[in-house]
């Protein structure tokens, strides 16, 4: 017997019993579709996370460190003369801008009795590339509002929410008391979901008007020149402000600098090992039909055992009873593997066009070819070993006892 001829006689075995061959396919369709549905949701979350903040790679954060240090000895403040060094490209080559900022909050206040609590930023002109923001309306602040200490504010849509509706466009050029100074609207930023309650404003603006400070600043923003220069950038800072507050020991530090490479780094390999674990919780599924498709063909030996008792009897060979009953086991499995990867695309696809529809943002699934293979190949391997017990046991039946076989 070819493999052709085994193949049709195992098609018409199947075809034999439908309904129990479709019922017994579900678990294998169930298990290879969850696979790979949820194998789209962590890559199509890790696309999102890479897309949103894949701009940020080669930026290095500085901030002060909190508290006392080795030896009890305070913490310095960073200050305007710290930023200074670390814009000299001779002394550091691999950064490219250096953005400054200081934070603190304030009440703002509109004609009538609105009002809301909210951050205050005072940061430089190049904050919406640094910080990878968009507008909704107007312009952010420029460069000689920066020196001029401009009265000048762009507000985050929490603020405009509460003071102004939500409708941005009622915002723009209007008076905003903040604290005891009135500072005029000219943009509102885009919601992003993390920094949406916030006031943003000219650094000198900020010190001179709410926060003061005299020369200090809260935390630096440093931008590589390149992604792979993240790491030397980070070096040649850590020096120059080694040498400045005179550290001679790197555990005595009084600054923190993070790379967020090393953030989105460490984010996107969460993810991964969370999408493993939820592939392989869905892998479940597919054990049980496994064990659904091994019963079934220990059922149909039995149903079959004349059969075979007839066929060996003029001559099959143990090795043709094998074929056949591994086939028949193959094309149960290979069957519901190839409509459970339909079904999983087709649930895949659709989840993407509608899910973003009803969540706002919502990352929509991606599908691998790697766990679309992986699942169909599992599923083949399942018919190899739940019918290879059964195929056996057929195989090594003798003659005479399965003649007998009532």
């Amino acid at each position: 017997m070819n493999l052709g001829e085994a193949a049709r006689i195992a098609a018409r075995g199947l075809r034999t019993n439908k309904l129990r061959s479709v019922l017994t396919m579900l678990g294998i369709i169930i298990g290879v579709a969850a696979v790979i549905v949820l194998v789209a949701f962590g890559n199509g979350l890790q696309r999102f996370v890479a897309d949103a903040f894949g701009p940020l790679a080669n930026q290095i954060q500085i901030t002060k460190t909190q508290g006392a240090i080795s030896g009890n000895r305070a913490a310095r403040d960073l200050t305007d003369a710290d930023v200074d060094a670390l814009a000299d490209t001779g002394r550091a080559p691999a950064v490219a801008s250096v953005t400054p900022s200081v934070n603190g909050s304030a009440l703002l206040q509109v004609t009538g009795d609105g009002q809301h609590r909210s951050s205050i930023l005072g940061t430089q002109a190049d904050h919406l590339d640094v910080a990878n923001r968009e507008l909704v309306v107007g312009s952010f602040f420029d460069e000689q509002q920066a020196r001029n200490k401009a009265k000048v504010v762009v507000l985050g849509p929490n603020p405009v929410a509460t003071l102004f509706a939500g409708q941005a466009g009622e915002a723009l050029g209007k008076d905003v008391r903040i604290g005891r100074t009135t500072f005029r609207v000219i943009g509102v930023l885009k919601a992003n979901g993390q920094q949406d309650d916030v006031a943003v404003m000219p650094l000198g603006t900020a010190r001179s008007y709410l926060l003061g400070g005299g020369d200090v600043v809260d935390s630096i923003t440093l931008r590589a020149v390149s992604t792979d220069a993240v790491p030397q950038a980070v070096q040649q800072a850590s020096a120059i402000l080694d040498q400045r507050h005179a550290i001679r020991d790197p555990g005595e530090r009084d600054f923190t600098v993070t790379a967020l490479q090393s953030l989105l780094d460490q984010s996107s390999q969460v993810l991964s090992f969370v999408t493993i674990f939820v592939a392989a919780v869905a892998g479940i599924s597919l054990v049980v039909g496994s064990i659904g498709v091994a019963n079934i063909m220990l059922v149909t030996v039995t149903e079959r055992t004349r059969e075979i008792g007839i066929r060996k009897a003029i001559g099959a060979r143990r090795r043709a009873i094998l074929q056949q009953f591994l086939i028949e086991s193959m094309i149960l499995t290979g069957v519901g593997g190839v409509l459970g990867i339909l079904l999983g695309i087709g649930l895949s696809v659709a989840a993407g066009i509608v899910l973003p529809r009803l969540v706002t943002d919502f990352p929509a699934p991606a599908v691998s070819v790697g766990s679309v293979v992986l699942a169909f190949t599992v599923s083949l391997l399942i018919g190899l070993v739940a019918g290879g017990y059964p195929a056996n046991r057929a195989a090594r039946m003798r003659p005479i006892d399965a003649l007998r076989h009532q």
